[in-house]
């Protein structure tokens, strides 16, 4: 069984995030209950923290910017994503330091 955070299901991942906008740096910071942690270096403001959660996620992954969506959680820290044709080690990559 995988973690709870990612769920894969028809070629595609859903992940279960908790963000924290504003951090000095971008990077995973473990596990928040069920969600996977991730500090943005990007302000809430304007989408910024929306858009390089999405690009940090995309290059993790090793895919274009294109097959990461944000699902909900558009102005909320508790965010679901969907990834399209994610990596069969998508869990490790994203966990990677």
């Amino acid at each position: 069984m995988g973690p709870t955070w990612l769920r894969l299901a028809n070629g595609r991942a859903t992940l279960t995030l908790h963000v924290q906008p504003g951090a000095k740096k971008t990077e995973i910071a473990g596990i928040h209950g069920e969600s996977l942690k991730i500090r943005l270096a990007a302000p809430p403001v304007d989408g910024k923290a929306n858009a390089a959660l999405l690009a940090f996620i995309a290059k993790r992954l090793g895919l274009p910017k294109s097959a990461v969506a944000l699902k909900s959680g558009q102005s909320s820290r508790q965010k679901v994503v969907e990834v399209d044709n994610p990596p069969h080690d998508a869990a490790q990559r994203l966990l990677a330091g």
